[in-house]
């Protein structure tokens, strides 16, 4: 027995030979049933638990492939970066939370648009990052989303937006806020034309997108168990002072109170976006 092991002052260690290591990667643990299963089959069920359905955040390049025909599609104005208008500083400089994140996450900014097919039909999409600065809205992603909706005026095709932000992005401060008036503006545009716009709110969907675009679509859906409010349920409940209904904020709350027009798994997302379109273009 002495031979297999010493002891250290952190513990004890098994000496072994040629340890294979487990390669990084391999399994996912769910974040809410914490059930472990092989990432590749996690991946195909389109990174949602084969056991209590949660379903795991994704970034935009994920719904795009899920969404688009043979993940092929046309990326809109990937050049777009943010600027520094107010010289912000809080625990950092804004711009180096910027080059940061640019960095970190191999994105531009906290949205990715694109256009492409779905089933056959051609549309745009854009698509939040909670991973760039939690998704939240500044300057770039109104500018874009503004564009994307330029291109659906002239294509004469529907728009699809994605939701997952945290709101608005305070280092630009009311330039961020101004972006609510100005998406929700050009939607108006494309409303007067008779595009659709399909709403798609995911996990999570808070502040100033809420208050703006995210909840303007023809059709409002989201994926479920997706966290959906204005402020966040800690806020409210320390404002109000009191409980907060079982399950309050989470899209099953929403679509019962009547904020939303259905809840939709997202192995089934594009099949109900293809036929929207369709329900729409005829």
């Amino acid at each position: 027995m002495a031979n297999w092991f010493s002891r250290i002052k952190q513990g004890i260690t098994t000496k072994t030979k040629d340890k294979k290591e487990t390669p990084e990667g391999l399994w996912y643990k769910c974040d809410s049933c914490h059930k472990i299963v092989p990432h590749e089959d996690h991946e195909n069920n389109f990174f949602v638990c084969t056991d209590c359905g949660y379903h795991q955040r994704i970034n935009s390049k994920t719904y795009l492939k899920i969404l688009f025909d043979e993940n092929k599609y046309k990326e809109l104005n990937p050049e777009l970066i943010a600027a520094d208008p107010l010289n912000f500083v809080d625990t950092k400089k804004y711009k180096e939370r910027l080059i940061t994140s640019i960095q970190n996450t191999g994105l531009t900014d906290a949205i990715t648009t694109a256009y492409g097919k779905i089933d056959g039909q051609k549309a745009v999409i854009g698509c939040m990052n909670f991973e760039f600065i939690g998704g939240s809205m500044g300057s770039v992603v109104g500018e874009k989303i503004s564009r994307a909706i330029d291109l659906c005026l002239e294509k004469k095709v529907p728009l699809i937006l994605i939701s997952k932000s945290g709101g608005a992005r305070m280092m630009e401060a009311a330039f961020s806020l101004m972006q609510m008036a100005k998406t929700s503006a050009k939607l108006t545009l494309l409303a007067s034309a008779k595009l659709p716009y399909i709403s798609i709110l995911t996990d999570p969907t808070t502040g100033g997108v809420t208050a703006s675009y995210a909840m303007l679509g023809d059709i409002n859906m989201a994926e479920p168990g997706a966290l959906i409010g204005f402020a966040g349920p800690r806020v409210v409940k320390e404002t109000i002072g009191k409980a907060l209904p079982k399950g309050f904020q989470t899209a099953e709350f929403v679509l019962e109170h009547g904020f939303l027009d259905l809840i939709v798994h997202r192995k089934e997302l594009k099949t109900k976006v293809a036929q929207l379109i369709r329900l729409y273009s005829n």
